[in-house]
């Protein structure tokens, strides 16, 4: 959990570090200048005018652009996932390890880290696989921000609306979706079995509709459709009823330590 935390860190200060010579009130076209224009923001805003050419509005285009890139990081999500789900099924393996060797001396701690890794590789469990999608969607979503603020500061671009969200400003109403999806999310996948996720599932909502208040609506409707991807990745690979199932059927406890049907 703290390399994941450090690796975060990192890269949102990376990611900050290439963007923050940008000029947010400036237009975007084919000449702007800098690494993070001419790889990450300008790309952006030419994929999302192409589909809104093709679909008519800027809020399809923005739909589109999302579906695409989701997509195209689908494997990496489905592996991470899998890994998730791998993880929650080994730990009372991992939590019998941790007793057995709870002392905390360095020659035991290294032996626990031995007999863990070993038992992480036999499972094909990769616990940092779950920071390869975040690493890759950190920048997107960086970038797609700053695409729809330079893009808003471009005479020839009206980004327009999609429903009743105007998207160059931020909504109430949208972020609150938002903020629902992403807990829908998190209910569907390993986050109610894992009492560190389990905060997480907490806290997400709420940070994503802290944003979502203050954010534009463009970049909102891009966590939306993000999150509808998501909930039907879960239900495919988790199937939360079967979950739901297994509950039931489970024995209950009395309280003198036996069990009744």
């Amino acid at each position: 959990m703290k390399k994941r935390l450090l690796l975060f860190a990192l890269l949102i200060a990376a990611t900050g570090f290439l963007a923050g010579c940008m000029e947010f009130d400036q237009p975007i076209s084919s000449d702007s200048e800098g690494f993070w224009n001419e790889f990450i923001v300008w790309p952006l805003v030419s994929v999302i005018t192409y589909f809104k050419g093709l679909l008519g509005t800027y809020g399809l285009g923005i739909i589109a652009v999302t579906i695409i890139i989701r997509l195209a990081i689908l494997p990496l999500m489905i592996k991470q996932t899998r890994s998730s789900k791998r993880m929650q099924q080994i730990q009372p393996q991992l939590a019998a390890l941790k007793e057995k060797y709870k002392s905390k001396d360095a020659v035991t701690q290294q032996k626990y880290q031995q007999e863990m890794m070993g038992i992480l590789q036999k499972e094909g469990v990769n616990p940092m696989a779950g920071c390869l999608p975040v690493v890759i969607q950190m920048p997107i979503l960086i970038g797609f921000y700053h695409a729809i603020s330079r893009m808003n500061n471009t005479p020839d671009i009206d980004l327009g609306s999609f429903l009743i969200f105007t998207l160059a400003e931020p909504s109430i109403i949208l972020a609150f979706i938002a903020g629902g999806m992403q807990l829908l999310v998190l209910m569907t996948g390993p986050a109610m079995d894992n009492p560190q996720m389990k905060m997480m599932m907490y806290f997400m909502p709420f940070m994503i509709i802290g944003f979502g208040i203050i954010l534009p609506s463009a970049l909102t409707l891009y966590w939306v459709i993000g999150n509808i991807i998501s909930l039907i990745q879960n239900m495919f690979i988790y199937r939360p009823w079967e979950k739901k199932k297994e509950l039931e059927q489970q024995p209950v406890k009395t309280k003198a330590g036996g069990a009744k049907k």
